[in-house]
């Protein structure tokens, strides 16, 4: 059996790390550290993402300010908003909470948030500033990712990577930061052709393609590590019951692989974290203090 890969403890460490470094950044600046979540409309799973950003800002010493706004509300009022808060000095990072209602661009919304407040790392700048290795926000998730790879193996360097799935919040930033960690990078989706074999090349496996467990055992390398990105409702044992699994049948996987991260408990637990983690160093970015990121 391989071993489990635990995220939740991870999550709990690079939290404990970020209240750290808010304390050093308050006494330093003078100010907390702030980060702004603007949601719209009646979601209920955003409803309760934003409820757990919220806590856990205020846990680890930042300031939160969200921003709740009707499902009617227009773009050009959401656009408003977001502008008020790229001219908010108490704000260090914005993030607009997605999907957005039908009648809105969610690109053209992106693209007004300030390039060095976005710490969902989704603007157009610092999606460039990733791919040319410039200092700038990555996407939570992939990043997450990533960190626990490191964890796991250390340098990743000349290591094997296949990442399934190319989506601009996942796929491709993991690949990117997979490149970064000087890894053979090969992006396959639903088009590759022999997908099994081409997984079976691989010393780590980053599954992001909403299918529910799709990647089987026999998929992979023995030894391989396996990083589920995919949270997907189905039915469960008991009639009217669901449960949350991942891209990854983990039960035939976990047989083969080194080590995998579980659902719920594996990659889920780092999201928020991580978007705590950028925030701090946005606050310490934009206040012209030195810090040392890598501390992260």
């Amino acid at each position: 059996m391989s071993q489990v890969i635990d995220g939740k403890a991870f999550a709990e460490g690079l939290r404990a790390r970020v209240g750290t470094a808010a304390v050093g950044f308050e006494a330093k600046s003078g100010r907390k550290a702030g980060l702004a979540v603007v949601l719209v409309g009646e979601d209920p799973a955003s409803q309760v993402y934003v409820r757990n950003k919220g806590k856990q800002t205020l846990a680890a010493g930042m300031n939160s300010f969200e921003h709740k706004l009707p499902a009617d509300t227009s773009e050009a009022d959401l656009l408003a908003v977001v502008e008020q808060l790229n001219n908010d000095p108490a704000v260090d990072g914005i993030l607009v909470q997605l999907p957005l209602p039908a009648h809105m661009n969610e690109q053209k919304v992106i693209a007004t948030i300030n390039p060095d407040k976005d710490v969902d790392g989704f603007h157009v700048v610092n999606v460039g500033r990733l791919a040319t290795g410039l200092p700038g926000f990555v996407p939570c998730t992939p990043l997450g990712c990533v960190m626990l790879l490191k964890d796991r193996l250390g340098s990743l360097s000349g290591l094997d990577a296949v990442v399934i799935g190319r989506s601009n919040i996942v796929g491709k930033p993991m690949a990117q930061l997979l490149i970064a960690e000087s890894c053979t990078v090969t992006v396959a989706h639903s088009r590759t052709k022999d997908l099994p074999e081409v997984v079976r090349r691989a010393d780590i496996v980053v599954a992001a393609v909403g299918r529910p467990e799709m990647v089987k055992g026999d998929w992979l390398k023995p030894g391989a590590t396996v990083i589920d990105v995919g949270i997907n409702r189905v039915p469960g044992a008991e009639e009217g019951k669901t449960k949350l699994v991942g891209d990854v049948d983990f039960a035939s996987a976990a047989e083969v692989a080194g080590a995998i991260t579980p659902v719920p408990g594996g990659v889920g637990p780092m999201t928020i974290a991580v978007l705590l983690r950028n925030t701090i160093v946005a606050a310490h970015r934009n206040a012209g203090l030195a810090f040392d990121e890598t501390a992260l």
